[in-house]
């Protein structure tokens, strides 16, 4: 059997249904003798006839060979039909996206990212896992949230440049920027020896400052916890600070260092694929909300005395 066309089995359907070649034709919109070349070429194409034509006026009968190929043509138009329709979906944003993400990319940029999809394309299939640094899987994934560079079979783009702010008690440094030198030998809480943890410790001494960490501990407010009750100080990424009250707290200060140790935040996705009309948007929202943190946090900074 050769191979048979959807347009011919669309045809056949509508004869089928109408029961005359001249009704299916202004049904389809075609002439009356397009549509007898479509069934010829139908029957050509399964090896036999699938309409006894009476000719004139009388309705035309489906053979036995034609019940069957009408059977199973139904089925491939509704499959055909579905597939019309998931194109158009994902073409208009209704697809999946699988997005990976770090804890700090989920407090604050992701949420804007899932709320504003699911607002625009209230269809669309959202999947979300946490990235693990040693593996982050950016091939894996339609775009990865991460704040390292990445090798491999990728692009990306810069969301944003965080800084690291100095957070002590009050009255422990003078107000305004401190000297990472300063920081030598000074007592500090800090989190576990993450790989961001120690990216941060080498940024610190290659400024000349080892400070001596106190406690360790994970959680930006356990940290703080820690230098309120006066252990030390926390250096500390500014974004873990932005919905803390640690900006109104009197007992705290919070400080620029100089020079200013800072991690980029970075969105990936893998090279040479065709993002989806639904990653594309997700990747306008993500540039969008990064620059409206970055507008923030600068205004929050500023109001600091």
């Amino acid at each position: 059997m050769t191979e048979v066309e959807l347009r011919h089995l669309r045809t056949m359907a509508a004869i089928a249904e109408e029961g005359t070649f001249g009704r299916a034709a202004v049904r389809l919109g075609y002439t009356q003798s397009s549509v007898s070349q479509q069934v010829a070429a139908l029957e050509k194409a399964v090896g036999g006839a699938v309409f006894d034509r009476p000719g004139g006026p009388k309705p035309v009968r489906i053979t036995a060979l034609g019940e069957v190929v009408l059977t199973h043509g139904r089925e491939l138009l509704a499959k055909a039909e579905a597939l019309g329709d998931a194109v158009d979906r994902f073409r208009a944003g209704g697809g999946r996206i699988d997005i990976g993400t770090f804890q700090a990319a989920t407090n604050l940029i992701l949420p804007g990212v899932v709320r504003r999809l699911l607002d625009e394309h209230p269809g669309c299939d959202i999947r979300l896992s946490d990235v693990d640094p040693a593996d982050p899987g950016a091939d894996r994934r339609d775009l990865l949230f991460h704040y390292d560079r990445i090798a491999g079979d990728v692009e990306h783009i810069e969301l944003l440049e965080e800084p690291y702010l100095l957070v002590a008690a009050a009255g422990t440094f003078p107000a305004g920027p401190v000297p990472v030198k300063r920081l030598d030998e000074t007592p500090l809480v800090a989190w576990p020896p993450t790989p961001h943890q120690k990216r941060l410790e080498r940024a610190l001494a290659e400024g000349g400052a080892r400070p001596r960490i106190v406690f360790r501990t994970g959680g930006h407010e356990a940290v703080l916890s820690m230098v309120r009750a006066g252990i030390g100080s926390a250096v500390m990424p500014a974004l873990a600070l932005h919905r803390s009250d640690v900006w109104s707290d009197e007992r705290l200060t919070v400080h620029p260092l100089r020079p200013s140790p800072a991690t980029t935040w970075y969105l990936y996705w893998p090279a040479g694929r065709d993002r989806s009309p639904l990653v594309t948007r997700a990747v306008d929202i993500a540039v969008e909300t990064a620059r409206d943190l970055m507008t923030q946090m600068h205004r929050r900074a500023q109001r600091r005395p």
